[in-house]
C-alpha cells in the first residue's frame, strides 16, 4: 500500500509511476511482438484482418478499462480517509457491477458484430478472417473486466507494484500463447486473440488469489453483497460510466476514422496499425502519468489536501513535458526502422506512410501531455463532465475531419486528423483549470 497524502508530491507521483509505465511498456511491447509474429507466422494479409478490426478492439478495452478505473476512484477516496470498510464494500460493488455489465455488453456485441463490422467497411477479402480475431475477443470480455478491476483495485490503495507483476505473467503467457496457436498448429489468426483471453483468464486468477492473500479488506465475507450501499454504487456507476465514455467517445472517433482508413487499401491499413503500436508505446509515459495522477488525487480529496493536488499537476506537467523531447529526437530518426521492424515488412508505400505520421503528429505531443494530466486529474476529484466534454470534441473532431480531410488527403488527411482535435478539445480542460487557480 501506498498513502499518497504526505510526502514530496514529486517522488511520490515518480515511484508510483514507473511501475505502471514499466507495466504499460510490457503490454505495448507485446502488443509489437504480436504484430510481429501475426506478420510472421501468417503474413501481410493477416496483418491487415487484425489492423482492420484493432480500433474495435481498442474500443471495447478501453471502455472497459474506463469503468474499472473509475469504479476505482471510489476505493482511492475512501483509503485517503482511512474508511477501510468502505473500501472493502467499494471492491465487492466493482466486482459485482463489472460483472453483469460486461456479460450485457458482451452478448449484445456478440449479436450484432457482423452489422458493426461492415459499417466499420472490413475489406471483403479479410472480412471472415477479422471476424473470427474479434469474436473471440468479444467473448472474453468478462475475463478482460475482472482483470481491469483487480488491476485497478491494487492501484486504488498506492500498489502499482502488483498490476506489473501481474502483467508480466499476462504477457509471458500471451506470447507462449501466440508461439503455440500460430507457429506450431497454424490456427489462423484467431489464434492470437484465444491466447490473449486465455493468458487474461490465468493471470486474473492467479491475481485475485494473490491480492486476496495480500489484503485482507479486499476478502468475500459473508454477508457483503446485502451490505452494497446504493448510495456508494450509483457514485461508482456514475464515474465508471464517465471514464468509460472518455474512452469510447475518443475510440468512436477512431473508429469512424478507421473506415476512411480501410477503404485507403491493405497498404495504408497496415500504416495506420504500425504507427499507432509506436504511437501508444511513446504515449506510454502520458498514460502512466494520466493513471497516477487519478489515484494521487482521489486520495489526497479523501484527505482534503488541495494544496497537494495543484502541486502534484505541475509535477505532472513537468515530467510528460520532458518527455515530449525525448519523443522527437526517438521518431526523427528511428522511424522507418522501428516500422519495419515491428511489421516485418518491406512495403515502402506502407513504411513511408507510417513514418510520416509518425513526424508530423510528435510535434504536438505537448499537447497531449497536458490533457492526460488534467483530465484524469479531474476524474480523480470527482469532475465527470469536464473530460467528458473534451473527449465528446475528440470524437466529432475525428468524425468530421474522416468525412472532409480524408476524401480530399487521402492519408496525409488521416496524419492531420489528431493534432488539429487536440488543439481543439484542450480548451475546455485549460478552462476549468484556470477556474480551480482563481478559487
Amino acid at each position: 500500500m501506498n498513502d499518497m497524502t504526505t510526502g514530496d508530491p514529486v517522488r511520490i507521483i515518480i515511484k508510483f509511476t514507473i511501475p505502471i509505465l514499466l507495466g504499460n511498456l510490457l503490454q505495448l511491447a507485446y502488443n509489437v511482438i504480436d504484430m510481429r509474429l501475426v506478420g510472421t507466422f501468417l503474413g501481410d494479409r493477416a496483418l491487415a484482418a487484425v489492423g482492420a478490426t484493432s480500433v474495435l478492439y481498442t474500443l471495447y478495452i478501453g471502455f472497459f478499462m474506463g469503468i474499472a478505473n473509475g469504479f476505482a476512484v471510489t476505493t482511492a477516496r475512501h483509503f485517503g480517509a482511512q474508511k477501510m470498510q468502505k473500501v472493502h464494500i467499494s471492491f465487492i460493488s466493482a466486482l459485482v457491477m463489472g460483472s453483469v455489465l460486461a456479460a450485457s455488453i458482451s452478448l449484445v456485441c456478440l449479436l450484432l458484430l457482423r452489422p458493426i463490422m461492415w459499417l466499420l467497411n472490413v475489406p471483403e477479402s479479410i472480412f471472415n478472417e477479422s471476424a473470427g480475431y474479434i469474436r473471440i475477443i468479444i467473448a472474453g470480455l468478462l475475463v478482460t473486466m475482472l482483470y481491469d478491476i483487480l488491476i485497478a483495485s491494487a492501484r486504488a490503495i498506492g500498489d502499482s507494484v502488483t498490476p506489473l507483476l501481474t502483467l508480466i505473467l499476462s504477457v509471458g503467457l500471451n506470447i507462449a500463447g501466440d508461439v503455440l496457436f500460430l507457429g506450431v498448429l497454424r490456427t489462423g489468426v484467431w489464434g492470437a486473440a484465444l491466447a490473449t483471453v486465455a493468458s487474461q483468464l490465468i493471470t486474473a486468477v492467479v491475481c485475485s488469489i494473490y491480492m486476496l492473500r495480500k489484503y485482507e479488506f479486499y476478502r468475500y465475507r459473508t454477508g457483503d453483497l446485502q451490505q452494497m450501499e446504493r448510495p456508494m454504487m450509483v457514485t461508482m456507476m456514475k464515474t465508471g460510466i464517465s471514464m468509460a465514455l472518455m474512452s469510447s467517445l475518443i475510440s468512436i472517433g477512431s473508429f469512424v476514422l478507421q473506415i476512411a482508413i480501410n477503404g485507403l487499401g491493405n497498404s495504408y491499413i497496415v500504416a495506420q496499425s504500425a504507427a499507432r503500436r509506436i504511437t501508444e508505446i511513446l504515449m506510454s509515459v502520458f498514460v502512466a502519468i494520466g493513471h497516477t495522477m487519478a489515484t494521487y488525487c482521489s486520495q489526497n480529496l479523501g484527505a482534503d489536501r488541495w494544496d497537494r493536488i495543484h502541486r502534484g499537476m505541475n509535477a505532472g506537467y513537468r515530467i510528460t513535458c520532458l518527455w515530449c523531447i525525448v519523443v522527437l529526437i526517438i521518431v526523427y530518426t528511428l522511424a522507418p526502422v522501428l516500422i519495419a521492424m515491428i511489421t516485418g515488412s518491406s512495403d515502402q508505400i506502407m513504411i513511408r506512410a507510417a513514418t510520416q505520421y509518425l513526424r508530423i503528429d510528435s510535434i504536438l505531443y505537448v499537447l497531449v501531455a497536458i490533457i492526460f494530466v488534467q483530465r484524469n486529474s479531474m476524474q480523480g476529484i470527482g469532475d465527470t463532465v469536464t473530460p467528458l466534454i473534451s473527449s465528446g470534441i475528440e470524437m466529432a473532431g475525428k468524425i468530421i475531419l474522416a468525412f472532409t480531410l480524408v476524401p480530399a488527403l487521402g492519408y496525409f488527411g488521416v496524419i492531420l486528423v489528431e493534432p488539429i482535435v487536440w488543439i481543439v478539445m484542450i480548451i475546455p480542460l485549460i478552462l476549468k483549470v484556470r477556474k480551480w487557480e482563481k478559487v
